[in-house]
């Protein structure tokens, strides 16, 4: 799993504010659909650009809790919030909520079920925690789906095969739906959100993930620096030359507790 110290906290807080991530938590908002005076778990809230919104839409009656257990992260989502007097943001983790039954209108957990080992487990807490006809919505990417283009396709596998260990599960939409309907959800909508890139924005996903994947790579895989880097220049030397090309696919489950 990827250790989010400050400096990358800094990378993601940088790409969590570009159009790519923007549109992606967008979508994620839309479908948890926030009203006023809802109660609503950020499952994972990370720098808190999602509970900084989540918490103007459910307003003074309403409470957005955030939860994660980096304290870097948080202390960024407690600055980002600090002049909203309805947020609260606590250290615990998804394996044993630290909150009653029946505590919450709605649950939201973003790009968070992915590193998580036992999803059943945690499928069941949040619905311990949500009230009858409480809302979840959880937005994780299907990694099969990543398509990016190398001049050296075995050394872009390579990069990918290290990136992969970070993930607990890199296919969580193929087996969230069923998984949630055995806890006893009831599945509404399974939406993607796909993102392609063939300029190589500063703020855009695919540059975020050449940051990450080669630190990653650095930090983990002994001897590998050398072929992170030239992995890394030969991305940005494709898009000097226009023949960069990035697609993944996200999605966004929305599922629902019965209201008895």
């Amino acid at each position: 799993m990827l250790s989010f110290d400050t400096a990358t906290a800094k990378v993601l807080e940088t790409a969590y504010q570009g159009a790519d991530v923007t549109r992606r938590r967008r979508a994620i908002f839309d479908d948890l659909a926030p009203v006023g005076g809802d109660h609503v778990l950020d499952l994972g809230c990370g720098n808190g650009l999602l509970t900084q919104e989540l918490a103007r839409a459910v307003g003074p009656e309403g409470h957005v809790t955030g939860l994660d257990p980096s304290e870097d992260m948080r202390a960024l989502a407690l600055s980002r919030c600090s002049d909203h007097q309805n947020v609260t943001f606590r250290d615990g983790a998804a394996e044993s909520l630290p909150f009653g039954d029946e505590s919450f209108d709605k649950a939201v957990s973003v790009q968070v079920f992915e590193y998580l080992s036992d999803l059943p487990g945690v499928s069941a807490e949040l619905l311990r925690v949500l009230r009858p006809g409480g809302k979840l919505v959880v937005g994780d990417a299907h990694w099969d789906m990543l398509a990016w283009y190398s001049d050296q396709p075995e050394r872009m596998a390579r990069m990918q095969e290290i990136w992969d260990r970070h993930l607990a599960d890199r296919i969580v939409p193929a087996r969230l739906p069923a998984i949630l309907t055995d806890v006893g959800y009831s599945v509404e909508t399974v939406r993607p959100i796909t993102f392609t890139d063939t300029t190589l924005r500063p703020d855009g996903l695919a540059n975020m993930m050449i940051i990450l994947m080669t630190n990653y790579a650095i930090q983990t895989e002994p001897g590998a620096e050398d072929m992170a880097k030239a992995w890394a220049e030969e991305q940005r030397k494709l898009a000097a030359e226009g023949r960069f090309f990035f697609a993944m696919t996200y999605f966004s489950i929305a599922a629902r507790k019965p209201d008895t």
